[in-house]
């Protein structure tokens, strides 16, 4: 996967050991990783991706305390 170009959200400036990175290969289909473990890298589908987001945004993830 070092063909990738990764990015990181300008969220985790400052953070540089702990951000999720994403990258899109020739055909579009996006990449992600931790940058702790940059090995360790999920492919998924940009509908999924999307819905991911969506839930994200809508602080489906979030837990109580943090």
């Amino acid at each position: 996967m070092s063909h990738l170009r990764w990015r990181k959200s300008s969220f985790s400036e400052g953070h540089s050991d702990t951000c999720v990175e994403l990258a899109a290969d020739a055909t579009g289909t996006p990449h992600l990783r931790e940058s702790d473990d940059p090995e360790v890298v999920i492919a998924t589908t940009p509908a999924a991706l999307r819905a991911f987001l969506r839930a994200a945004k809508a602080g489906a993830f979030d837990r109580p305390g943090c």
